[in-house]
């Protein structure tokens, strides 16, 4: 039987483990509810876009062989721009696909046809604004700059990314896809980049959290009336 200097110890232990341990142990639980109460495809946005944007057909576009570049063709994409047909070459350069002249980027008009594109009709664009970087905790982290943000008038903060490179559609933020990211973080404690499970807090917190279960098992044993006299029947 453990003596009561020892037992004394767990307890402490156990207590101030579940002080330090609590506030993270009450983040993974709420952030763990919250993911398994919510729609992920809501999260992505994807009630605020087109089921299927329309592709416009194109007709008459030149080869490679007829671009205004000298550079070998290693990926070619055919991307639509304000129903006028690109090329995007090598990840790198836009080509109109029926002149062949380069093209540096999008505009802003551009942009908002593009969004059109993807976006629901019922909603009000409140501003656009050309953003050329951005934080490790933006919401468009990780993502193609320069881009052009685009908010709607809507009760969620709705924006939607459209990149100036190549005219793609990136990707809509809203509230609840905020209030996701936030969770996140704080469920996998990479405060850096949200994604990492392998930092040096989590492995610790992780730990620490299977000694403070481990300790209240062991002083359940060793504090259990039953147990006591289940031992001394064994004698």
């Amino acid at each position: 039987m453990v003596n009561r200097k020892t037992a004394k110890w767990i307890r402490k232990a156990h207590r101030y483990l579940g002080i330090f341990l609590g506030i993270q142990f009450l983040m993974w639980t709420i952030s763990g509810m919250y993911f398994s109460w919510t729609d992920i495809d809501e999260i992505h946005g994807d009630q605020f876009k087109k089921e299927a944007p329309v592709q416009t057909s194109f007709n008459d576009l030149l080869g490679t062989s007829q671009l205004a570049t000298k550079e070998p063709v290693q990926s070619l994409e055919l991307l639509e721009i304000a129903n006028e047909p690109y090329y995007w070459i090598n990840e790198a350069q836009l080509y109109n696909a029926r002149t062949g002249q380069g093209k540096n980027g999008i505009t802003k008009e551009e942009a908002q046809q593009v969004a059109n594109r993807y976006m629901l009709n019922d909603f009000e664009i409140a501003k656009i604004q050309l953003v050329h970087s951005v934080g490790a905790h933006h919401e468009y982290r990780g993502r193609p700059l320069p881009v052009y943000e685009i908010s709607y008038e809507t009760p969620q903060n709705l924006k939607a990314y459209v990149a100036v490179e190549n005219g793609a559609f990136q990707t809509v933020r809203h509230r609840d896809w905020r209030w996701f990211d936030f969770l996140w973080m704080t469920h996998t404690m990479d405060y850096q980049g949200r994604d990492n499970f392998n930092t040096l807090l989590l492995r610790a917190f992780s730990l620490l959290g299977l000694i403070t279960v481990l300790s209240g098992f062991v002083l359940w044993y060793i504090s259990s009336p039953s147990i006591r006299k289940l031992k001394k029947k064994l004698k």
